[in-house]
């Protein structure tokens, strides 16, 4: 099955309208177009944002209740187009059965004050397929296999 995404530029991470922190650290140097910044910040999700990450990815399967997540680092840089992706795994039903089991997804992430407040599906597959979302993944400066 091919399958193709286009992840478009609508996520942004708003600035703050207040005096510059004198002790930001200095901009990164310009990464290739669609990359994010090797040395960008990573944290964790919160519970809160892992559940809006859930909402996405869950139609997406069958028995979405039974499903395991495993969790990737969030970067906090957007990439050069002002997204805001993730990538990450699954152990789950799919509704095509050659792709039950572990199932790696990317999702574009609506960022509002540093916080994941909507997620949209991108593209969940797995078996063979999954390097798809890996290679795309990896446009990003992601790794779905990261996920813990």
């Amino acid at each position: 099955m091919a399958a193709g995404l286009v992840l478009s530029a609508c996520a942004t991470n708003p600035t703050g309208s207040g005096p510059a922190n004198a002790s930001a650290p200095p901009p990164a140097a310009p990464q290739p177009a669609g990359t994010a910044s090797a040395s960008a910040a990573t944290r964790d999700l919160t519970p809160e944002e892992k559940k809006v990450i859930i909402e996405a990815v869950a139609p997406s399967l069958r028995n979405p209740g039974s499903a395991k997540y495993r969790w990737a680092k969030l970067s906090t840089a957007p990439a050069e187009d002002g997204s805001f992706n993730y990538c990450a795994t699954v152990d789950a039903q799919s509704p095509y059965a050659a792709y039950n089991g572990r199932q790696a997804y990317i999702v574009e992430l609506k960022m509002s004050f540093g916080k994941v407040t909507g997620a949209v599906m991108g593209l969940i597959t797995g078996g063979k397929d999954a390097a798809i979302v890996s290679n795309m993944c990896a446009k990003y400066g992601l790794d779905p296999n990261k996920a813990t």
